[in-house]
């Protein structure tokens, strides 16, 4: 599964145990976690030890994996299991495409016995997994083209190898520039309330020696009148089929802000992000997570005895604040809404 250029991967799979990188520990220590057992694997979900909607995707589609082995054909258990599962997170569709996937090939070999549905499952998540992996690669390549010499490009959270198991989405455009010569500069968000860009997103990039600098969100504006900003690209965890983006919260600021100063505001997401279900950004739901996370800053309180916070993990930019969505199929422009709905098609049957 891995290599020097894919970067640090999330999680190792042997065949039995499911172990992942604490992505809560880093940059500081590298400790991994083991998410074999359900309940482990339900926390590890919800509490950010894994994080980043590919990722989430495909852990989530080995673990259910195992939940088909250990319950060994009681279907009853399997489906309690899935839906405890698919309600961890609830905006990042990810989760709910590979848990599916794994679900049905699971449930077409179920009639010749519970080692082949089991079998099956585990079949079905390497495929995803191996898929994902070449999708990284597809979209990041498609994306350069997007990335002038000499660009200053601004993101936001993190979407790199950590976050989408392989390559990198956002990310692995950046660092496909970066490796190709273009002598790339990179704005990183630091992104509150967990500070992932901070954490996690230069972690990456120095580790790949792209010239990285550190910035609060609240700077970005300074950045783009000031010249320094030549494009922005994020990662994805919903995509509607009109084309409106989740994304973490702060993302619809920098398109906003983009759209002002007249820079192309890109995602990169694999086509697994787009949501047959969801026709339009008002549609999806945003994850309301606990308002310590505002209130404290690593774990330690910084606010008044008794404040208050709100903390919605992510919002919806609007279709029209996109300038392309690149993807692993190659680069989506306005109007999306059909090419979005012409892959949909192909891939499900859409009521």
């Amino acid at each position: 599964m891995a290599g020097l250029e894919s970067g640090l991967l999330p999680f190792e799979f042997d065949g039995h145990r499911l172990s992942l990188i604490d992505q809560r520990a880093l940059p500081f220590s590298e400790v991994y976690f083991d998410a074999t057992e359900f309940d482990n694997l339900l926390y590890a979900v919800r509490e950010m030890v894994v994080r980043g909607a590919p990722s989430i995707g495909a852990v989530a589609a080995f673990g259910h994996a195992l939940t088909v082995k250990r319950h060994g054909g009681d279907w009853s258990k399997i489906e309690a299991d899935r839906e405890k599962l698919l309600s961890t997170r609830p905006t990042a569709v990810n989760l709910k495409f590979a848990v599916d996937k794994v679900h049905e090939a699971a449930r077409s070999a179920l009639a010749q016995g519970p080692q082949c549905s089991a079998d099956a499952a585990m079949a079905e998540a390497r495929r995803l997994l191996s898929e994902l992996v070449d999708a990284n690669r597809s979209m990041s390549e498609h994306g350069l083209e997007l990335v002038p010499a000499g660009a200053g490009i601004l993101t936001h959270c993190n979407a790199g190898p950590l976050a989408a198991c392989g390559y990198g989405t956002a990310l692995g455009v950046i660092r496909s520039a970066h490796f190709a010569g273009r002598n790339i500069s990179v704005f990183v968000d630091e992104t509150r309330p967990r500070n992932q860009g901070a954490r996690l997103t230069l972690f990456e990039l120095m580790r790949d020696q792209v010239p990285c600098t550190l910035v609060c969100e609240t700077m970005t504006s300074y950045l783009m009148s000031s010249g320094k900003v030549d494009l922005v690209i994020t990662g994805a965890d919903r995509i509607a089929r009109n084309g409106d983006t989740a994304n973490k919260i702060g993302t619809y600021n920098l398109a906003i802000l983009a759209r002002h100063f007249g820079l192309p505001f890109y995602i990169a997401a694999p086509l697994s992000t787009f949501d047959a279900h969801t026709a339009e950004g008002s549609d999806i739901p945003i994850e309301m997570r606990d308002q310590a996370e505002v209130l404290t800053l690593d774990g330690q309180p910084h606010t008044p005895a008794g404040a208050k916070a709100l903390n919605p993990s992510f919002d919806v930019t609007p279709a029209e604040l996109i300038t392309a969505i690149i993807t692993e199929k190659g680069i989506l422009r306005a109007p999306y809404k059909p090419a979005i709905e012409a892959y949909l098609k192909s891939q499900y049957s859409m009521a």
